[in-house]
């Protein structure tokens, strides 16, 4: 009214001011709520993962099922396995293959050739994890199409450690170990970060893992976090979910071969394999020559060397100081005998052979002392168990009656009727003169026969007359005979 304005002019702009303010802070407060809101799912994103559906794997399920086990230690015969098996499932046009796994881990190599030929298969690949897929397994399991578990199993600890001892390898096995979890989780659509969690325990996964300990998830918590894509009980459950339950479900088994090296690749047949070696070539040295206990060492030290190198846990380098270790211990025995340098020396390259052929280094690299020294320990243990055996062996064995049938006694008296030739009993007492001179070995004329004579070690020249004193076979033995003067003889 001062302005010179009407009333309702002035109430009407009052009004549209109050408008303009009120959507001003409308738009604010949405906007504050809708950053609010991609916060929280930036903050729950794992919890909320989705898992793939497992009908839409197979696009048209005409061939076989391939169930594959993945159980016992990662190593590379195992790796071996699993490549021919992927190869013929190829060959067979299979629907998928089923990786049924029970594993607490094993090699790193082995299990990044495991990984690659999985990833690198034209053929679907599921991994059906029965109770464990720790470590090595849980790498394996990342690089599948889909992952399904059975209630309370678990996947994750895939820190690097150093075989027995248990103790984490150094941070360059883990860095290694990290960038494997991380690439395979980002090739088959998984979150790299809680892969990363498996191995690093500083990392933290907000709502999933703290840092401060290394992931292991359950079988609910992997389904949560869009880790494994469903819960089943049975392959069976399996097959029915992916659409294949029709289909042709081949058991692939290792071969003969496969087996015998995985059998002689573990620690309990390895420290009876090193019993053979060392106790064969012990009681080959004490008697040279090619018998029962140099055979014994070679088919140990075969059995032993052999399955180890083709699965990769033994190089070329730790046998060769072995076999060079044999060699300066023969040169001891044969060539300078005694117990100088090259025995020294060939008693170190043998055990340092076997000592280095227990540890999993790759060339000359070795990993931390505890694991350098769990294998000369156990090396060490195989030592005086051998000793204890071989002592046992010795005092009972030869008292035992079926070994008797087997080996010559030790004792053949002429007490218990054992003799080299019939004794002629009649000779003793009877003299002769001695043909020759006895020195102490002779002949004599005996009862008019011409028989081979000893003394009892005192020389007697010939034509003196002997007695017979002792007959043993055909050992004769005389002495001068009292009986008359040896001038006439």
């Amino acid at each position: 009214v001062r302005w010179g304005r009407p009333l309702n002019l002035v109430r009407l702009r009052i009004v549209r001011q109050d408008v303009t303010v009120a959507r001003e802070m409308i738009s604010t407060s949405m906007r504050q709520v809708l950053l609010s809101i991609l916060a929280c799912f930036a903050f729950l994103g794992p919890a909320f993962a989705q898992p793939y559906p497992l009908d839409t794997l197979i696009e048209s399920p005409e061939g076989p099922v391939f169930e594959v086990p993945i159980e016992g230690m990662i190593d590379k015969a195992l790796a071996n396995y699993l490549d021919r098996a992927l190869n013929e499932a190829e060959e067979a046009n299979a629907s998928v293959v089923i990786l049924h796994m029970d594993t607490f881990g094993g090699l790193v190599d082995a299990a990044d050739q495991m990984r690659t030929a999985i990833l690198n298969t034209d053929v679907p690949v599921v991994t059906f994890i029965d109770r464990n897929a720790a470590s090595a397994g849980a790498l394996i399991s990342l690089a599948s199409d889909r992952i399904v578990m059975v209630p309370g199993a678990s996947i994750g600890a895939a820190t690097v450690v150093s075989g027995g001892s248990g103790e984490a390898a150094p941070d360059k096995y883990q860095s290694y170990m990290r960038g494997q979890m991380r690439a395979t989780a980002e090739a088959t659509g998984r979150d790299p970060q809680i892969a990363e969690a498996m191995v690093d325990e500083t990392l933290e996964v907000k709502g999933v893992s703290p840092a401060g300990q290394v992931l292991t998830l359950s079988a609910k918590e992997a389904l949560d976090v869009g880790f494994a894509d469903a819960i089943m009980e049975s392959i069976l459950d399996l097959t029915a979910a992916l659409g294949v339950q029709q289909q042709e479900l081949v058991v692939h088994a290792a071969s003969g071969v496969e087996r015998f090296l995985r059998f002689f690749a573990s620690p309990i047949v390895q420290s009876i394999l090193m019993m053979m070696m060392l106790g064969g070539l012990y009681f080959e040295l004490q008697s040279p020559g090619v018998g029962f206990a140099g055979a014994m060492a070679a088919i140990g030290a075969a059995l032993f060397f052999a399955p180890n190198y083709l699965t990769g846990l033994v190089e070329s380098w730790e046998i060769a100081i072995f076999v060079l270790g044999v060699m300066l211990l023969l040169v001891e025995v044969f060539i300078v005998p005694g117990f100088g340098i090259p025995g020294i020396a060939g008693l170190i390259f043998v055990l340092g052979g076997l000592g280095a052929a227990l540890i999993p280094n790759i060339g000359l690299d070795f990993p931390s002392g505890g694991e350098v020294s769990s294998a000369f320990l156990t090396l060490g243990l195989t030592l005086v168990l051998l000793i204890a055996l071989g002592f046992s062996m010795g005092k009972y064995l030869p008292n035992n009656s079926r070994f008797q049938n087997l080996v010559l006694a030790g004792d053949l008296s002429s007490i218990q009727g054992y003799t080299s030739a019939d004794s002629n009993l009649s000779l003793l007492g009877q003299t002769g003169p001695a043909i020759t001179s006895l020195r102490p070995a002779g002949l004599a004329e005996i009862d008019g026969q011409r028989i081979d004579v000893v003394s009892q070690g005192d020389f007697i020249d010939a034509g003196t007359v002997v007695e017979v004193v002792t007959v043993k076979g055909s050992r004769v033995v005389v002495k001068r005979s009292a009986a008359l003067p040896a001038a006439e003889a």
